[in-house]
Parts: structure tokens; C-alpha cells; sequence
């Protein structure tokens, strides 16, 4: 009898480019702007420890109340609907809504713990300022929580059969993950300020 190794339950990445500069161009600066404007967004950041800014907890509709948000929002929807078929989803009648969208902007020494997006099916990040030096996205195995006593892989284990993963996506790349995959964002080591837009989909 032949061997077979079977490959199952994989976990995908989806990768892709938004190439509108001028689009990128205006969201770095209204990212700019509202990380001053929102004053209730500063304060959740100074009240919980979040190093820089971000408008998670107070402007997570951007695409309602700003055009370049909503232009974002509908290059995104083409994103998601393919990797939707690339991951065999059965939608039935319904389809995947943004049903948030909010800016990252991480300073120096900047770092987001480790998480999940709980009551999403799909999320990701559009990074639009990536200077040199500044921090990849780390991904980590779903499957570590149970894997006990397991070795750790050797480090030229093939990248799928790594516990973490880093990415490193460049300005305009579209970063899509299911909603399950835990990641964070490690210290940003770059002297300017790295902008990122994520955001949320959930089955409508």
C-alpha cells in the first residue's frame, strides 16, 4: 500500500492590489483629519490603552459618512464576493454586508494585541500607509489552542506548517481573512506612522 498525505480544513488568506492612488491618497488624509476631529474616539484610545488612533469604538460607519469611505467600500465588496467563492460559501439569497469599517493609525512603537472579530464572517484591512521598517500582519495556526503537547515546526518547516505567519502587505494591498483567524499587529519599529482601514462583513 502507497502513502497519502491529505491536506484539510485549510486556512486561506485572500491577497489583493487597489491601484487608485488618488483613492489611497484621500483616505490618508482623512484618516489625518478625523484622528484629530474625533474626540470620542481619542479618548476611548487614551482610556484603553490603544497607542495612536483608532475609530473602532466611535466612527466605525465611515462609508456613510464620508464619499471616499463609500468608494472604498464598494472596490471592497468585489473583494470579498470572490473570495466568497473561493471559500465555497453557500449564501443562499442573501449576500455578505460591510457592516463596519474604521481607520488604524499606529505610531511608533505602536502595537494591537492579539484577536478575533467576533459576529463577522468575513474581515481584513486595506493598508494605505506602509513606511519602511513598520510592522507585518502575524496570523497564527487556529488549531494551537488544542494542539498540546505537539513539537513547535522546524523553522524550515514549509510556511503552511508554521504556528505563526507573517505578512507584510505593501500600500493599496487588500488583506481578507475569515472572521475566526487570530492575528495582531506586532511594534511598529518605523518612525512614521503606519494608516490602515479594516473592516468587517457579516452575513446580511
Amino acid at each position: 500500500m502507497t502513502s497519502e498525505i491529505l491536506t484539510l480544513f485549510p486556512t486561506r488568506i485572500y491577497r489583493a492590489n487597489i491601484t487608485d492612488a488618488d483613492l489611497l491618497a484621500e483616505i490618508v488624509a482623512a484618516a489625518e483629519v478625523l484622528s484629530v476631529d474625533d474626540e470620542a474616539g481619542r479618548k476611548w484610545c487614551r482610556d484603553n490603552g490603544y497607542p495612536g488612533y483608532t475609530s473602532y469604538a466611535s466612527l466605525d460607519d465611515l462609508p456613510w459618512r464620508m464619499p471616499i469611505f463609500g468608494d472604498l467600500e464598494k472596490a471592497l465588496d468585489k473583494h470579498v464576493a470572490a473570495f466568497c467563492k473561493e471559500l465555497g460559501f453557500d449564501l443562499g439569497d442573501k449576500k455578505l454586508k460591510c457592516d463596519s469599517l474604521w481607520i488604524n493609525i499606529l505610531p511608533e512603537g505602536g502595537t494591537h494585541a492579539s484577536h478575533i472579530h467576533p459576529h463577522s464572517v468575513i474581515s481584513g484591512t486595506t493598508y494605505v500607509a506602509m513606511p519602511e521598517g513598520t510592522s507585518a500582519l502575524k496570523l497564527e495556526d487556529p488549531r494551537l489552542p488544542m494542539m498540546m503537547l505537539a513539537p513547535v515546526p522546524l523553522k524550515s518547516a514549509p510556511q503552511e506548517l508554521q504556528r505563526f505567519v507573517y505578512v507584510k502587505p505593501a500600500v493599496g494591498e487588500v488583506l481578507l481573512w475569515e472572521s475566526w483567524l487570530r492575528h495582531e499587529v506586532p511594534m511598529n519599529m518605523s518612525e512614521e506612522e503606519r494608516i490602515s482601514v479594516s473592516f468587517n462583513y457579516g452575513w446580511a
